[in-house]
């Protein structure tokens, strides 16, 4: 979803990875080319993946079946979460998908509000699919949308690679607390989305950056791998635990690998000339 509350501690460090980029020559446009349309093709198969998904959930929707929607819905949304920076691109078609309740005047109760949040409040807060239909067609028609437009962007390389910070800093502006999921709690599906996005694109541009700076790249590798071992331990067969059992002290840990992974992020475009 729209980022509206970016951490003031990774939106500081930011800027003062901005500082330090002016300082640093810019990675020739060329070096840029293979990092990039490579980023491309993932968001490519992330994209069909999201659009068979979403198919396989707005159907057990439209048929009743609440039981399959609620087991499709955390895994189903993990491909959005993943190329979120780019989805964020087309503003319209981010709300129709993924905006949530406190966006809209009657909340909850409101006809505009849609999408995803929308039908995850009828199958948990209301447990029914009554009046879901039309709204899970709607989700589908967006998401194919969605799809089409992508195939013919040219993917901005400083969107790009500021998407590596933006994905962190979500997690820990709006999804620590808990409030993106807030009816289902499979908020950990959508964390392990934007750990995946956020890790593909530092992978795909890290040889630029670590030839000249090894010991940044390492750092950020450690943290990438500190995050995922915190992530394995709420693993539940081939899913997560609901966050809502995690405790006080989980968050808490989850918290700052998170804050530590964003604010060393947020100096990679910087890093690479591209403030």
């Amino acid at each position: 979803m729209t980022l509206r509350r970016p951490l003031m501690a990774a939106a500081l460090a930011l800027a003062l990875g901005s500082m330090a980029g002016s300082a640093r020559a810019a990675v020739a446009p060329m070096d840029l080319v293979g990092p990039v349309s490579e980023y491309k093709i993932y968001v490519s198969e992330k994209l069909q993946k999201l659009v068979a998904d979403t198919k396989a959930f707005t159907d057990a929707v439209k048929a009743g079946d609440i039981e399959k929607a609620k087991a499709l819905f955390g895994p189903t949304r993990m491909s959005y979460e993943a190329i979120e920076p780019v989805a964020e691109l087309f503003s319209d078609l981010d709300v129709a998908i993924d905006s949530r309740a406190d966006d809209y005047e009657h909340a909850e109760a409101d006809p505009g509000f849609p999408g995803f949040h929308r039908i995850e409040y009828g199958l948990w807060a209301q447990n029914s699919t009554k009046d879901l239909g039309p709204i899970a067609g709607k989700l589908m028609a967006d998401v194919n949308e969605l799809s089409k437009r992508i195939a013919e962007l040219t993917f901005p390389p400083e969107k790009v690679v500021g998407g590596a910070a933006a994905l962190m800093e979500e997690v820990a502006a709006t999804k620590i607390s808990g409030e993106e999921d807030r009816y289902s709690h499979t908020d950990l599906y959508d964390f392990q989305g934007n750990f995946d996005g956020s890790r593909k694109i530092f992978e795909l541009f890290r040889p630029l950056v670590e030839k000249d700076d090894p010991a940044f790249v390492k750092k950020v590798a450690d943290n990438f791998q500190t995050l995922e071992t915190t992530l394995a331990k709420y693993k539940k067969g081939d899913g997560f635990e609901l966050y809502d059992k995690l405790t006080d002290e989980d968050r808490k840990v989850l918290a700052g690998a998170v804050n530590t992974l964003a604010e060393d992020l947020s100096q990679l475009r910087g890093k690479l000339g591209l403030n």
